[in-house]
């Protein structure tokens, strides 16, 4: 299922939406010459190195594709597509690997071969695309009625585990149902986000990170505090993944109780963001020190935020847009690195709330700032 891009209204932030396009376009052909084929994750010093070299399963290794996929759609430049071509070509050793692979096939493969399908028709890709949604829909738990998150970790069983980040991999499974009139896939991610729903999300539209189930029969076992601060606490990036997955939900399947949920999840992002300038903490229940940003949250709920916007009648809009601008205004100017010669745009990221990786750039932040920065000025691609 597609849907055309709602005509956005941004008001006064034209300027700085054109400004913003016509550095990114300088950035982007940039790295594009200098980083090709390889796979960056985090630059160090300025620079990237080839994570495909490190662990060519990182879940993270199909985003460098996803922003080429946006720029090609944008500008029309070949060199973004046969760029993105070639990590798609590298990806074959995990798709082929196999024992490497978790619940984020739907980030390495969406982003990659399905996006070349939609994009150009290749008909190689499409059948990448494919074999991923199988190997997502094998880790499926009929019993439990969710899809498995990690694999074990030496003798630590996580057959019961899943987590919140699982919400952006399913629309690998509703492409897989559309794309072959087979409704088992589309079954399987409504099932998960049901799920989902029920154990994960709280009433105030905070979330978990991890939900820990028993796999014989979905009962909750346990909700540890994963990648935030704590048990309990609200990490912002796993709301960010909830408030545009449930967005992502509801695109492709049109179920009320999705897009409210979604609505339900940004409000309480937006107050939280609004006491900080719209720059989200890492962790919106941490304590007030350290403080400790994360921007690839910003860029993320703001891409959520829009995708309501589209979803919504014309009188709710504005509340959407008009937070979304601002997370990206707010990540774009106090932490983007437009020098053209310097790998990284977005600054500010931070993996997890304990991680060595604090308000650094990271490649999933860039895509999605890329991608909410397109889909403001009408020229985004829908990859999801």
């Amino acid at each position: 299922m597609t849907k055309a891009q709602t005509k956005i209204e941004i008001g006064g932030s034209r300027e700085w939406l054109d400004s913003t396009l016509d550095k990114l376009k300088l950035k982007m052909s940039a790295e594009c010459a200098r980083i090709g084929g390889s796979i960056p994750y985090i630059p160090v010093n300025g620079r990237y190195a080839d994570w495909g070299k490190r662990d060519i399963y990182w879940w993270t290794n199909g985003f460098w594709p996803g922003m080429l996929w946006q720029m090609h759609q944008a500008t029309g430049e070949i060199a973004y597509r046969d760029t993105a071509e070639q990590v798609e070509e590298r990806l074959d050793e995990a798709l082929h690997g196999f024992d490497g692979l978790h619940h984020d096939v739907g980030f390495m493969w969406l982003h990659t071969a399905v996006a070349n399908y939609r994009l150009t028709g290749n008909v190689r890709s499409r059948t990448r695309g494919l074999h991923a949604a199988n190997i997502l829909a094998g880790r499926y738990n009929p019993a439990g009625q969710f899809l498995r998150a990690w694999n074990d970790e030496g003798s630590h069983n996580r057959a019961g585990w899943m987590i919140v980040d699982c919400l952006m991999n399913v629309p690998l499974l509703y492409w897989a149902s559309d794309e072959t009139q087979d409704p088992r896939y589309r079954d399987i991610a409504i099932r998960h986000v049901d799920t989902v729903l029920r154990t994960t999300l709280r009433a105030d539209g905070s979330s978990n990170h991890i939900v820990i189930l028993d796999p014989n029969d979905g009962t909750v076992l346990d909700k540890p505090g994963g990648q935030g601060f704590a048990e309990g606490s609200s990490w912002s990036r796993g709301q960010a993944w909830a408030l545009y997955g449930m967005a992502l939900s509801h695109r492709h399947t049109q179920k009320a109780g999705y897009l409210d949920a979604a609505k339900r999840i940004a409000h309480y992002f937006i107050a939280n963001a609004a006491l900080t300038e719209y720059l989200p903490l890492a962790d919106f229940r941490a304590p007030e020190e350290p403080v400790v940003y994360d921007t690839t949250a910003a860029a993320c709920a703001a891409c959520g935020l829009l995708e309501i916007a589209e979803a919504v009648e014309e009188h709710e809009r504005r509340l959407y847009v008009e937070a979304a601008i601002r997370m990206l205004r707010a990540a774009e100017q106090r932490f983007a690195n437009w020098a053209p010669d310097e790998d990284g745009i977005l600054g500010g990221g931070t993996v997890a709330y304990f991680s060595e990786e604090r308000e650094v750039p990271i490649i999933y932040g860039d895509y999605f700032f890329i991608e909410g920065v397109l889909r403001l000025s009408g020229q985004s691609a829908h990859l999801w």
